[in-house]
């Protein structure tokens, strides 16, 4: 065989490293054993399970393995092992963290299977790519990726795993784009799934995710209940990327409930765990939540050495979704230390960042693609029905021929008020799609608003922060006169800059009015003679701000705002032993 000698030696060097970590190694001595014997073509797949065994756990004992493949498949001549070898490459790269060369490999990879028409690791090629392109924020790409794979599967009717897999990583995506609702439709069918076929990994990685979503729906108790189930099933499997995603997103549960102290020790345990083995990605992630926990505590210096950490490694993997946030992470770090030079740039760059990934445009266009996906799935559906009527009018005619004129009136008015009702029914179901496809437009856009006005909402509360700062820097900036004179003019500049309140008001209230259309309505039914600031004041109340936050907006004190609820309150005629913000939030 050609290059022998240099595969040996490329085999050689992988057996030498030593695993980083247990696992039970049944299976893969098994395979090595095996592969020794083996000079046909099934030698080039038992290469690649063997690559499989170890690229998870151990990416650097499995990098041989790839280029033995490579290797391997320029010798045989079939393409199809030669798209085998860059998916290989390109599952290494991604558990370096490496997701563009990633992506290149699996774009290779999908080119071959496309030209040799091997639809059913296409179908699995489309959802590996998918799930780099959602870390590198190319995200209309990686749901175009996802509903390509998932169309091939269903088309196929392949096996429960892929079906799984496909939609996991669709639930993923959408929560990643604020679609929770529609993130926990993927993940329940996807639970269900591997529920129902004994597929435990897939079923503790969806009920790991679900959980996510049980926490920001602030469901602690289910969120806690399934993290633990799903961290046990790691620990027995001495998985230590999973133990590592688990514990850190543990961590994020205890910070949602304002317990920094635990959510610090889960994070400092995975953040351990990932430097331990090098997992980029995360590793910046448990960065990041740990500069989190430090603005927290104000060491404000220590939050900002963590942000400025992950966002380094963000950009060093092309984890642009994670990047977008890190630049306003580091500008809240520098605000608090004071820099607001600092603070104001890396805010802006944030937000140039935030426009190019997640622009109203591109999630639109996201939403269509699954509004296309739900049409056609509808669609095949009513084509099958159409077959299935076709071939009861068909056996209706054969059996017309075998019978007498009596029978054969019987059977075709049977036949011709049956395909009446079906016709009937069909028109009904068409109706009904596109009444359900207009519906799924209101959703879309009610659920792009929502998004958009709780995005204004910490617009408002951050701008406020921002220039309550400025001005308590300016107080002490005009007892040194030589700062002031440097400083004075800036400082100006940027407050004007970052004023302009009214504008502010009137694009909070455009999108409030849109997400919460009765509520001006119902206050009013309750007293007449509500005010606008009266309005607005509830407003800030219904997206949950506290007295604090609407202060700094309305550039009063706390003790105002307490004074203008108790009033509204008594105007309203609000039942004393109610509480003011719990009433306002029900309406």
């Amino acid at each position: 065989m050609k290059n022998w000698l240099l595969i040996l030696m490329i085999l050689a060097q992988g057996l030498a490293m030593q695993p980083i970590f247990s696992q039970d190694n049944t299976e893969l001595d098994s395979l090595l054993n095996v592969v020794q014997k083996q000079t046909d073509t099934t030698r080039i797949n038992t290469l690649y399970q063997i690559f499989s065994n170890l690229v998870r756990q151990e990416p650097d004992r499995a990098k041989p393995y790839v280029d033995t493949l490579f290797l391997e498949s320029n010798s045989s001549g079939y393409k199809k092992f030669k798209a085998l070898s860059y998916k290989a490459e390109g599952l290494y790269h991604y558990y370096n963290s490496d997701y563009t060369k990633a992506e290149l490999s699996y774009s290779k990879s999908i080119a071959i299977y496309k030209d040799i028409d091997a639809m059913i690791p296409l179908s699995r090629m489309y959802n590996n790519i998918g799930i780099v392109q959602k870390y590198l924020g190319q995200l209309q790409k990686s749901k175009e990726s996802h509903l390509n794979s998932l169309r091939i599967k269903e088309k196929l009717n392949l096996g429960p795993s892929d079906i799984a897999a496909s939609l996991v990583n669709l639930g993923v995506l959408e929560r990643e784009l604020g679609n929770r609702e529609l993130s926990n439709d993927y993940y329940l069918r996807a639970e269900k799934i591997c529920a129902e076929n004994n597929l435990t990994r897939g079923l503790n990685l969806v009920r790991g995710n679900l959980a996510g979503n049980f926490k920001d729906a602030k469901r602690y108790t289910d969120a806690l209940k399934y993290y633990n189930l799903v961290y046990d099933y790691y620990k027995e499997n001495n998985d230590y990327r999973g133990i590592a995603r688990i514990t850190n997103s543990i961590g994020a549960l205890y910070f949602s409930m304002d317990s920094i102290q635990k959510a610090k020790s889960f994070y400092l345990e995975a953040h351990e765990l990932n430097k331990q083995h090098d997992i980029q990605q995360m590793l910046g992630l448990t960065s990041r939540n740990l500069g989190k926990v430090a603005m927290k505590e104000k060491e404000y210096k220590k939050a900002l050495n963590y942000f400025l950490d992950a966002n380094i490694i963000s950009q060093k993997t092309g984890t642009n979704t994670r990047n977008v946030g890190d630049y306003l992470n580091i500008a809240e770090a520098y605000a608090a230390m004071g820099d607001y030079k600092s603070a104001y740039k890396n805010r802006e760059i944030h937000f140039n960042k935030y426009d190019s990934v997640f622009s109203e445009q591109k999630i639109n266009q996201i939403n269509e693609l699954e509004i296309q996906y739900q049409t056609e799935k509808k669609e095949a559906a009513l084509a099958l029905q159409d077959a299935e009527i076709k071939t009861l009018s068909e056996k209706a005619k054969n059996d017309k021929l075998k019978k007498g004129l009596y029978a054969g009136g019987m059977v075709s008015a049977l036949a011709l008020s049956g395909l009446l009702f079906f016709g009937f029914r069909q028109r009904m179901k068409k109706n009904r799609i596109a009444r359900e496809k207009q519906e799924a437009i209101y959703k879309q856009e009610i659920e792009h608003k929502k998004k958009e006005l709780a995005s204004q909402t910490l617009h408002l509360v951050q701008k406020s922060k921002f220039i309550a700062e400025l001005k308590d820097n300016l107080e002490k900036v005009k007892n040194s006169p030589e700062k002031f004179k440097v400083e004075f003019k800036r400082i100006v500049m940027l407050l004007k800059k970052q004023s302009a309140a009214d504008k502010d008001w009137e694009v909070f209230k455009s999108y409030f009015s849109e997400v919460h259309e009765n509520f001006e309505d119902q206050l009013k039914a309750l007293c007449n003679k509500v005010t606008d600031k009266e309005l607005r004041l509830a407003s800030y109340v219904k997206m949950g701000l506290n007295n604090n936050e609407i202060a700094d907006i309305l550039n009063v004190l706390p003790s105002s705002i307490h004074t203008s609820k108790y009033r509204l309150k008594q105007k309203l005629n609000i039942d004393k032993d109610l509480d003011f913000d719990s009433f306002i939030k029900s309406l």
